[in-house]
C-alpha cells in the first residue's frame, strides 16, 4: 500500500506541482493550504508523513509541527525552508522535525529525504505495534482460568509484578511457566526493556557458560569474535531460565555470585560486568529433593525462591479447560482462516474426562489439529485426536472398579463408536459392521450419545 503524504503550503501552484510530482513517484497526496486545515487533515486521514513550508500566514511550520508532535508524536515531519530561514529550520529539528530542505529544491533530493523519513516512520510503527501484541498477549487477560487453583497462580503474579523480587516458578512440563514468566515481565516496570528467555537443559554444558555470561574474542576455539551473554543482553530487564533444575553445579555457583554481587565477568575476560537483571526460573522438578541429594546448591535454591509459585497441571483445574478450549479456538482460528464457533457439548465432556498428561501445550496442539480437521462450525468428537478417548480406557485394569458403572460403559462405547466411525470416514453402514451390530442399532447409539457425525470424502 502506498504512503500518504501530506503537503502543506499557502501557496497553490507550489502544491499543485508537488503533488503532481509525489503522486509520479508512487505516493498518495493530500493537500492543506494552512496548519488549521492539516491538522483536520491528520485526525481523519491516516498520514505517513507531513510535508509543510515553513512560513506561512497564520499558523506557522514550526507551530504546526509542535501541534504534531502532541497528537501524533511519531508522525515524521519535513520542512521545506527559503534560504534565509535556515536557522529556524535548525531549530525546528531540535524540535522534532525528521529534515528541512532549502527552495528551491530538486525532486530526486526531496525524494530521497522522504524515503529516509518513511523508512524510519515504517520502523517505529513496527515497533509499536509489536509492543501492543507483546502486551496483549502476555497481559492478565491471557492468564486464562477461573478455578481456585488457578486464581491463586492470578494473585501471586499480581502481588510480585511490581517487585524486584526473583521468582521460581515450578510445575509439571507444559503448564505455562513462560507464559507467566513473560505476564510478570510485561506488566512489570520493566516491560519496556528487555525480556531475554534461556532454556537451560537445551545448551550443552561446555557452552553454558558463554551463553550465560558472553566471552571475548580468542576465549576458546572458535571464539573469533566476542558475544554479549544473556545477563547483558537482559540488563536492566528480565532474565528467565527454564528448567533451571538441569543446570551444572559448577555453573550454578556461577548464578549464585550475580545473584548476589549483580556482576560476572565473561569467558576469557578479567574485566567485570555489573548489571541489573530481574530473575525468573523455572523448573519442573523438585529443587528441595535436588537439594537433599547433592544435585543443587542450596544456597542458589534460597536466592531463587524468593517468592515461589507453583503452576497447577491441567487435571488439577479441570473447570478451566472449556475457557482455554475456546481460548485456543479464537487463536488459531483467526491464523487458519477457519470460522470455527465453539465445541459440542460431547466434544467438551471428552477433553474434560482426559488427565492431559502433556498439560496446557496438549491441549493447545488437540485445539490446532482439531480446527484444522474440522468441517463443521462446531467441533466435535469425530474432529479431536483418538488418543483422547483410548488412554482412559487403557489406564483401567483388569480388576479395577470404575466408581460409576453406567458412565464408564458410556465412554468405552462411545469411544469405539468413534474410532469405527473415523475409520469409516462417518459412514454408518461400515461402521456398524466393523463393530458386529445392525445399523438402525449404531443409529440409536450414535442419538443417545450425541455423536455428530461428518462425512469425510477420499478427496478429503
Amino acid at each position: 500500500m502506498a504512503h500518504t503524504i501530506l503537503l502543506v503550503d499557502d501557496e497553490p501552484k507550489m502544491r499543485d506541482v508537488l503533488c503532481v510530482a509525489l503522486e509520479t513517484a508512487g505516493y498518495r497526496t493530500l493537500a492543506a493550504e494552512g496548519g488549521q486545515s492539516a491538522l483536520a487533515l491528520i485526525e481523519q486521514e491516516d498520514i505517513d508523513l507531513v510535508l509543510s513550508d515553513l512560513r506561512m500566514p497564520g499558523m506557522t511550520g514550526r507551530e504546526l509541527l509542535a501541534e504534531i508532535k502532541r497528537i501524533r508524536p511519531t508522525l515524521p515531519v519535513v520542512l521545506m525552508t527559503a534560504y534565509s530561514t535556515v536557522k529556524d529550520a535548525v531549530q525546528a529539528i531540535k524540535e522534532g522535525a525528521f529534515d528541512y530542505i532549502d527552495k528551491p529544491f530538486e525532486m530526486e533530493e526531496l525524494e530521497a529525504t522522504i524515503a529516509n523519513a518513511l523508512r524510519l516512520y515504517d520502523v517505529l510503527r513496527d515497533n509499536q505495534r509489536l509492543r501492543e501484541v507483546l502486551e496483549e498477549r502476555y497481559s492478565f487477560e491471557t492468564l486464562v482460568g477461573t478455578s481456585p487453583a488457578f486464581r491463586k497462580v492470578i494473585e501471586a503474579v499480581g502481588e510480585v509484578c511490581e517487585s524486584k523480587a526473583n521468582v521460581l516458578l515450578t510445575g509439571e512440563s507444559g503448564t505455562g511457566k513462560e507464559m507467566v514468566a513473560r505476564a510478570i515481565h510485561f506488566n512489570s516496570p520493566r516491560k519496556a526493556l528487555p525480556f531475554v528467555a534461556l532454556n537451560c537443559a537445551a545448551i550443552p554444558e561446555g557452552l553454558l557458560e558463554s551463553e550465560l555470561f558472553g566471552h571475548v574474542k580468542g576465549a576458546f576455539t572458535g571464539a573469533v569474535t566476542s558475544r554479549l551473554g544473556r545477563f547483558a543482553q537482559a540488563d536492566n530487564g528480565t532474565l528467565f531460565l527454564d528448567e533451571i533444575g538441569d543446570m551444572p553445579m559448577a555453573v550454578q555457583a556461577k548464578i549464585l555470585r550475580v545473584v548476589q554481587e549483580r556482576s560476572f565477568e565473561p569467558v576469557g575476560s578479567l574485566q567485570s560486568r555489573t548489571v541489573d537483571v530481574r530473575l525468573i526460573a523455572a523448573t519442573n522438578k523438585d529443587l528441595r529433593e535436588a537439594v537433599r541429594h547433592g544435585l543443587f546448591r542450596e544456597d542458589l535454591y534460597y536466592r531463587l525462591n524468593v517468592f515461589p509459585i507453583a503452576l497447577p497441571p491441567l487435571r488439577e483445574r479441570r473447570e478451566d479447560i472449556a475457557l482455554l478450549a475456546q481460548h485456543f479456538m479464537k487463536q488459531y482460528g483467526a491464523g487458519i482462516g477457519k470460522r470455527v464457533i465453539g465445541f459440542s457439548p460431547a466434544a467438551l465432556k471428552a477433553m474434560s474426562d482426559y488427565p492431559w498428561p502433556g498439560n496446557i501445550r496438549e491441549l493447545q496442539n488437540c485445539i490446532e489439529r482439531a480446527i484444522i480437521v474440522a468441517r463443521q462450525p462446531m467441533v466435535d468428537t469425530i474432529d479431536l485426536p483418538g488418543y483422547l478417548f483410548e488412554e482412559h480406557a487403557e489406564r483401567l485394569a483388569e480388576d479395577a472398579i470404575p466408581p460409576a458403572l453406567d458412565a464408564e460403559l458410556e465412554r468405552m462405547e462411545r469411544r469405539f463408536i468413534l474410532a469405527a466411525l473415523r475409520r469409516t470416514g462417518g459412514v454408518q453402514v461400515k461402521a456398524a459392521e466393523l463393530l458386529g451390530v445392525g445399523e438402525r442399532s449404531l443409529w440409536h447409539r450414535i442419538k443417545k450419545l450425541d455423536i455428530h457425525i461428518v462425512k469425510r470424502t477420499s478427496e478429503e
